[in-house]
């Protein structure tokens, strides 16, 4: 750009990407537009990398998906008008998953309102639902402020999504450096930290000391809070049974004497003190009716408005998920009396319900059918994960099975989209965390279906040169509808609206410069999966599996129950 300094003269683009620089965001994922260009401009000259996308969805997912990986929001910048509502979904999901980030679209010139300039939309009134916060900048010299305030208002209770609207000519102008307020790093908003009620601390602490049967739940807010180490302390000083749901998956590796994972139901049918760490009673906890009722039941949150929503509790405990769990470790220190080591008799019954599990799924697990069963495969994924492993799960019914087999390795190592249940988070959120942690092997699974609605972005990560080794379970079908339509209309019209094509998605990820290999054997997973590994390029494979196997969740239809 020319040089302005002689004049002082700063444009609101560069304004814009001084405020990204200040909040610490790293990379920018965007999609062209003539609204939004001087945004670029000043990110090339604030060092912020542009990573340009083939659609806006993925430059949204990608944003939150890079919020998930390191802790730091996410940034994804986006023109006008098409450009802004392609973004919606992306936008919704982090909103649902509690995941900070900050969209910023472009707008027609003020000069041109309500004249029918190009892509001119009400991106404002659109995006408050979804959003924590949603504004137009109104003047160039308040761009850095505005975008400060954005972020401000993404951790204010739980984390979640903003959005900033930019009108070209705000953000084209030049004003003086003097007349910008340019919030300095580190100095625009407060810890949102806090450890809880004390008296509500010590109470927790009481009652965990004296359960005969406690469980706890620990949810996605452990790993937002990153309060893994805090929890891991509670559950092991305290000896309580441990599992784990979204990105809380991980907090205790595989093996550990306190991790169980398929005997919750169990769990929570027979347990007298249930804790739910950092997760709402929505439908993934059958709105709360799937705890014992005469269990007493805490709720700890970030967000007020979570704790005892759709279900009453018997205490409720707002604050930062790490804290809260280390205040009552603490207060619960020298009050034992021998009651951890007494719960080895409840532990060992939860572990005997593990292995039941375990054994009634086993034949599916090691299934030499073909097509492949489900199981299979992901069984075959979960011993292929190493420590370093990176685990996303983009799809229904295939990553219904995943759930119950694949255990990540280590914390944050889990990626799903979260409540909102969105298909097509899979290449974003493999851009994202390749992007962010390069030294990370990335493994993402992908139903057929969900794969189809971002798989042009792989491009993207042949471009950057981002290897991964993904995975595309293959059934020609959008299985969990089909299913349910089966169930309700009946064999002879349940292929209406989901049966999809043979693709094969492995010459798809050669023809993009990528690599492929297409598996029907089960004993080819393995192999595949090393070869994969191996190519130091962006993979698919392509494995063909059971149309006609469901996941016992998708049976259930717990998700509409």
């Amino acid at each position: 750009m020319p040089d302005d300094n002689s004049q002082n003269l700063i444009s609101g683009g560069h304004l814009v990407a001084k405020a990204l620089k200040a909040e610490g965001v790293e990379v920018i994922y965007t999609l062209c537009g003539g609204h939004i260009i001087d945004i670029y401009d000043g990110c090339v000259d604030e060092g912020i990398e542009v990573v340009d996308v083939r659609h806006e969805q993925v430059a949204a997912h990608a944003a939150d998906g890079y919020a998930r990986i390191t802790g730091k929001p996410g940034c994804a910048v986006v023109t006008a008008g098409p450009g802004t509502t392609d973004a919606v979904t992306g936008v919704a999901n982090a909103f649902r998953a509690e995941s900070p980030m900050l969209l910023i679209g472009g707008q027609g010139a003020h000069t041109q309102h309500k004249m029918g300039s190009l892509q001119d939309l009400p991106h404002v009134d659109m995006m408050t639902p979804i959003t924590k916060f949603a504004a137009t900048v109104p003047d160039t010299a308040r761009a850095a402020d505005m975008v400060s305030m954005a972020f401000r208002e993404c951790y204010h209770g739980a984390p979640g999504p903003s959005f900033l609207e930019i009108p070209r000519d705000v953000l084209d102008a030049k004003v003086p450096v003097d007349r910008a307020r340019v919030p300095a790093a580190g100095h625009y908003r407060a810890s949102t930290r806090s450890a809880g009620d004390p008296e509500a601390i010590e109470k927790l602490a009481d009652l965990l000391v004296h359960a005969e049967k406690p469980a706890i739940l620990l949810g996605s807010q452990v790993w937002t809070t990153r309060g893994t180490e805090s929890a891991i302390d509670l559950v092991r000083t305290l000896n309580i049974p441990a599992y784990m749901n979204g990105a809380g998956r991980g907090t205790l590796p595989p093996g550990d004497p306190n991790h169980f994972q398929l005997s919750r139901r169990y769990a929570f049918s027979n347990a007298d003190v249930i804790v739910i760490v950092g997760t709402p009673f929505d439908f993934r906890m059958g709105y709360g009716k799937r705890l014992s009722p005469d269990a007493t039941v805490v709720q700890i949150d970030l967000d007020y408005r979570t704790v005892g929503k759709n279900r009453d509790i018997d205490l409720g405990i707002v604050g930062d998920a790490g804290l809260v769990l280390k205040s009552v470790a603490e207060a619960a220190t020298g009050r034992l009396n021998g009651g951890a080591s007494k719960r080895k008799e409840w532990l060992d019954e939860l572990r005997a319900a593990e292995q039941t599990a375990i054994e009634k799924r086993l034949p599916s697990l090691r299934s030499d059918a073909s097509p492949i069963h489900p199981y299979r495969l992901v069984s075959e994924i979960n011993d292929f994960l190493t420590e370093d492993s990176v685990y996303i799960g983009d799809g229904g019914d295939i990553v219904t099975f995943s759930g119950q087999v694949v255990q990540p390795k280590s914390p944050g190592h889990w990626m799903d989209p979260g409540p909102l249940g969105t298909l097509g988070v899979g290449i974003p959120f493999v851009l994202a965390a390749k992007k962010a942690r390069p030294d990370k092997e990335v493994v993402a699974l992908f139903g057929d279906g969900a794969f189809s609605l971002t798989g042009w972005d792989f491009e993207t990560l042949v471009r950057y040169d981002l290897p991964f080794v993904g995975i595309v379970g293959n059934n020609s079908s959008m299985n969990q509808i089909r299913y349910g339509q089966a169930q309700k209309y009946g064999a002879e019209r349940e292929r209406i609206g989901n049966t999809l094509g043979d693709v094969h998605y492995d010459k798809f990820a050669q023809m993009l410069g990528g690599y492929g290999e297409e598996v029907r054997d089960p004993a080819d997973i393995a192999p595949a999966l090393r070869r994969a590994r191996e190519s130091g390029k962006p993979s698919l494979i392509n494995v063909w599996v059971d149309p006609d196997a469901y996941a016992p969740g998708t049976m259930n239809q717990t998700m509409y129950k």
